[in-house]
């Protein structure tokens, strides 16, 4: 479903709160004027129109909390605004595996995008902000590719927000861990794929990302589970969080991940009609974010395509 509106907005004077302390001022702006091309918000602060405390400000300036913005009248046409369905809803609403006044955490199914944009109307965050209207904060920690499900945080409060990505980016502090069913005999003794990936763009304008020497480091360790005569399940941590790292990195030593429409083996999945990417965010072990807390650990079931392959191969 989607609307279509206009508005004038008059002279706004907003305080900066704890929600939107540490944000970049454009991104503050474009957050508070949706629909309001990106152009038409720069132009206003290059003119002097948007002021911080009074003051003209550039683009990059991070705010603080009790910062005052002026926002500038500005007719918003905000276009096309798409309606997320009663049942992309529902299965959000069941997808939830934690909550608290900081953070939530959802059991993604495979096929959902996390966000909107390449074609996708609305993904996980567009439709959970419908859901969850009442929360003046809600944004993504980090990403899954659309074809992958399991646990996907969602912070309500900025603060977590800088603190779990200040976790992600430490490779220590926060632990992600992965199951995967890949084509062929796994050889257990290689448990860590240490190859740089590079995103490479192909002749058909796909973007894809490859090994290769001039690539970001990448890091993977893996651990065979169990395995028949062809089939191998992993449990999987990537230490890096490069873009399609496991995929890749599976791919690149020779077995590639069951059901992979972009790096995986067509023939054999026809063969055996998976139905789905066979990898699964399976586990979150997240240390505590405040002090008096505890480390805790969320997990989330795969679905039933990914359980029923699992029966073939234990």
């Amino acid at each position: 479903m989607t609307d279509k509106t206009s508005q004038h907005v008059s002279v706004q004077l907003v305080e900066v709160t704890e929600d939107s302390d540490g944000q970049r001022i454009d991104n503050f702006l474009l957050k508070k004027l949706k629909g309001v091309p990106k152009s038409r918000i720069y132009r206003c602060m290059r003119k002097g129109e948007v002021r911080v405390n009074g003051g003209r400000v550039k683009a990059q300036m991070k705010l603080k909390i009790g910062d005052v913005v002026r926002i500038p009248p500005i007719r918003m046409s905000e276009g096309t605004v798409h309606r997320a369905s009663d049942s992309f809803l529902d299965i959000l609403e069941n997808s939830v595996v934690y909550e608290d006044k900081r953070l939530i955490i959802l059991n993604k199914a495979t096929g959902m995008a996390v966000h909107g944009g390449s074609g996708v109307n609305l993904g996980v965050i567009e439709g959970l902000r419908q859901l969850r209207s009442e929360l003046k904060f809600l944004e993504l920690v980090h990403r899954l590719d659309r074809d992958t499900s399991g646990c996907l945080m969602i912070a309500k409060k900025r603060s977590t927000l800088k603190q779990l990505q200040v976790f992600l980016s430490n490779k220590t502090k926060l632990g992600k861990y992965y199951i995967a069913i890949v084509h062929g005999r796994w050889p257990k003794r290689k448990q860590h794929v240490d190859l740089p990936i590079r995103k490479n763009t192909i002749a058909s304008g796909e973007r894809i990302c490859i090994v290769a020497a001039d690539g970001k480091p990448s890091l993977t360790k893996i651990r065979v589970v169990t395995q028949n005569t062809d089939l191998s399940l992993l449990n999987v941590t990537p230490v890096t969080g490069r873009t399609h790292q496991i995929r890749v990195h599976c791919k690149h030593i020779g077995f590639p991940i069951v059901g992979d429409p972009k790096y995986g083996l067509e023939d054999k999945d026809k063969l055996i009609k998976p139905g789905r990417l066979m990898l699964h965010a399976q586990r979150l072990e997240i240390p505590a974010l405040e002090a008096g807390d505890k480390p805790f650990i969320v997990e989330a079931e795969p679905d039933k395509l990914f359980s029923d392959m699992l029966k073939t191969i234990q």
